[in-house]
């Protein structure tokens, strides 16, 4: 019997991207691969590729050229390009690297193994089209093999928000949700092999607005008051929400559902309403803080992460100064800061660019205070009891970490716990990136 096959995958940018990684695993599982943690040995590499970040298209190219003397080592390796940037790059992907064997965008990419066959028989293959086929569908089973207790699921993909400065609407296409009874069927799947927590993921999860197993439309409550009946399934999260899609059902789902953690990702981008006009946010700076209100009201202990981006087209001094007032007020837990970097074909990419290294000096400055909201949060937490998900083994000897109700690393000493255990844990001590605690 013939050895397997062996497929690399280099996962870049958001945990959408993780989650298709996997699936195109489980894709090319069926192609007879079985995947490595080296490129050095690999049949295949496939690079999973983001937009959002900065010269990322160019990042990609760089990481190919890496590849020119493995190729040269051997010539029947295939090399592929999925997820974003193969969306907005296509065939110059191939042109700029004639290395590459295959091209495949993220809503095409169960047609991977038909892909590679094609490659295997010398041709090119390139698949950027948003085909009618639900790629899900396609790829109904996960396998069988014990999971690690913490799992991604999609849920939504596409925006048609059309935010200035953001290129998913054109690399995801639109807002497309999935029908309720195949994720449900998917979470159960994912939560016999082992799964204990499950985040619901979507470029607008909150806009979730899938078929119901018997008709009509369910909201992203709706699915998750019924991933609450699943036995097993000890926590749900979920991310990357709009604030102009937090519902009333989904903030009292908040306050209501035991299963659904005391954590939120709704990013603002900036706490000027100018700017926020221009970005084409389509909410101001005052609605978003009164929805934090409400949610807090809900759930008061609930922490709240971010997304900001500095130094946008048109952006004053004055403008930043509201976006830190926003920020002194709300108190992030968490946020991923930026400073604005063109993408083209976007409607910002033609305006005239804040001076670079005043808008370096604002990212700094914006840094810095969310970094002392931070640890404040994190050091408020000293003494009180949370409960922690174990999901690894520490770097010390009989250490266990794992992640609280609030998302917060949680690293314990001399744990006598397994993978998957939740467990009651009381904090004592705080640093930058993680808390200590013992068991209680």
């Amino acid at each position: 019997m013939a050895d397997p096959k062996k497929l690399f995958i280099k996962t870049y940018g958001c945990q959408m991207n993780v989650y298709d990684s996997e699936r195109m695993a489980e894709a090319m599982g069926g192609a007879g691969y079985v995947t490595t943690e080296t490129p050095d040995d690999a049949d295949m590499i496939l690079l999973n590729t983001c937009h959002i970040r900065e010269k990322a298209a160019e990042k990609v190219y760089s990481e190919l050229g890496r590849f020119k003397g493995l190729k040269a080592e051997k010539p029947d390796l295939k090399i592929g390009v999925a997820g974003c940037v193969a969306q907005a790059e296509g065939e110059e992907i191939m042109r700029r690297q004639p290395l590459v064997d295959l091209v495949v965008g993220p809503q095409a990419y169960h047609r991977l193994p038909e892909m590679e066959e094609k490659a295997r028989g010398g041709a090119k293959a390139l698949d950027t089209d948003f085909p009618e086929e639900d790629k899900f569908e396609k790829l109904k089973g996960r396998g069988k093999a014990k999971r690690a207790p913490a799992a991604f699921l999609t849920v939504q993909e596409g925006c048609d928000k059309f935010c200035a400065f953001c290129v998913v609407p054109y690399t995801r296409g639109a807002e497309v949700s999935r029908p309720a009874e195949r994720v449900l069927n998917e979470a159960r799947d994912l939560v016999e092999r082992g799964v204990r927590e499950i985040t619901l993921l979507g470029q607008n999860v909150n806009a979730y607005h899938g078929d119901g197993p018997k008709g009509g439309t369910w909201s992203l409550a709706d699915l998750i008051w019924e991933l609450d009946k699943v036995d097993g399934l000890e926590r749900i999260r979920f991310t990357t929400s709009h604030p102009n899609d937090m519902q009333d059902d989904l903030i009292a789902a908040h306050g209501e559902c035991s299963k659904l953690m005391p954590y939120l990702h709704l990013p603002v981008q900036s706490g000027s309403d100018k700017i926020l006009k221009r970005m084409n946010r389509s909410h101001t700076a005052e609605s978003y803080l009164r929805l934090i209100e409400r949610i807090r009201a809900a759930r008061p202990d609930i922490l709240i992460s971010g997304d900001f981006i500095v130094g946008f087209p048109e952006e004053t001094e004055e403008d930043f100064q509201d976006t830190m007032a926003l920020i002194e007020e709300v108190k992030y837990g968490q946020a991923f800061s930026f400073k604005y970097s063109t993408r083209p074909g976007t409607p910002a990419a033609e305006r005239p660019l804040v001076d670079d290294a005043e808008a370096s000096d604002r990212l700094y400055r914006l840094q810095a205070l969310i970094t002392k909201q931070q640890q404040e949060i994190q050091q408020s937490m000293v003494g009180r009891e949370v409960s922690v998900m174990f999901e690894r083994k520490g770097r010390l000897e009989g250490q266990m970490v794992g992640k609280s109700e609030y998302l917060h690393a949680v690293h314990v000493a001399n744990a006598d716990v397994n993978v998957g255990d939740i467990r009651a844990v009381r904090i004592v001590e705080s640093s930058a990136n993680s808390l200590g605690g013992v068991l209680v």
